[in-house]
């Protein structure tokens, strides 16, 4: 029986030594690496000795330094934590689990991860609708729109009497309504018709997500207030 070298796992890792490395596989060994690219469901998986040696080989002859910085060893597995940065600081770190038989490795499954850019921070946005960025007005309503945080936010002020297919289809130029809408109801009663003849009312605190192709009218005396998260940028424009 042999015995598994672990000082020349070492030495190899650390001097990015690829024929040293290799030398350290079975002829049937198999390795499975996961990562950002490889995701566990589906990890990528090589097999034999030579197509390892070649994947050993790209990771060896990257421009950055190796370190082992733990490495346990027994008479059939180990394990080790490989730290590894690039000139620009990026550091990527690597932990492997080996199957030994007969002093090789016959099986490698590595789980590896590397630094990504940290997410902008947002910006603290307050808008208030009393100032609006835009303003379209149409008969018997009005929609104010807010730029804000790259999206638009639109506030519509609907009269009673109210119906898009009357004062807004003129301007839009299509049969029904074609901007989706999830909105809000602050105010009034707002009753909508899909285009397939299903047919609801939407009522303060309620809140709505409506595909393209529907119509829809105020009931009652009460203007309808409502605000539009998803719909307001092509609202009411042709």
């Amino acid at each position: 029986m042999g015995t598994f070298d672990a000082a020349a796992l070492r030495r190899g890792i650390e001097e990015r030594d690829t024929a040293m490395l290799t030398s350290l596989y079975a002829d049937d060994a198999e390795l499975y690496v996961t990562d950002r690219n490889d995701q566990p469901s589906a990890p990528r998986f090589i097999k034999g000795r030579h197509a390892i040696g070649a994947y050993l080989a790209d990771v060896c002859g990257r421009d950055m330094t190796h370190t082992v910085e733990r490495l346990v060893v027994s008479d059939d597995g180990a394990a080790f934590v490989q730290a590894c940065r690039y000139p620009d600081g990026t550091r990527v770190q690597c932990t492997a689990v080996l199957d030994l038989s007969d002093g090789q490795i016959t099986r490698q499954t590595c789980v590896q991860a590397w630094d990504e850019p940290a997410a902008p921070r947002p910006e603290v946005a307050h808008r208030d609708f009393a100032a609006p960025d835009e303003v379209r007005e149409f008969p018997r309503g009005v929609l104010e729109v807010l730029h804000i945080d790259g999206s638009d936010i639109g506030r519509l002020v609907l009269q009673p009497g109210w119906r898009w297919s009357e004062h807004v289809k003129p301007t839009a130029g299509t049969d029904l309504c074609e901007a989706p809408h999830f909105q809000y109801h602050v105010s009034g009663q707002l009753r909508i018709r899909l285009a397939d003849g299903t047919e609801f009312d939407a009522v303060p605190g309620q809140v709505t997500a409506l595909p393209a192709g529907h119509d829809a009218w105020v009931v009652g005396d009460t203007p309808v207030v409502a605000v539009d998260w998803h719909g307001a940028s092509t609202y009411a424009t042709p």
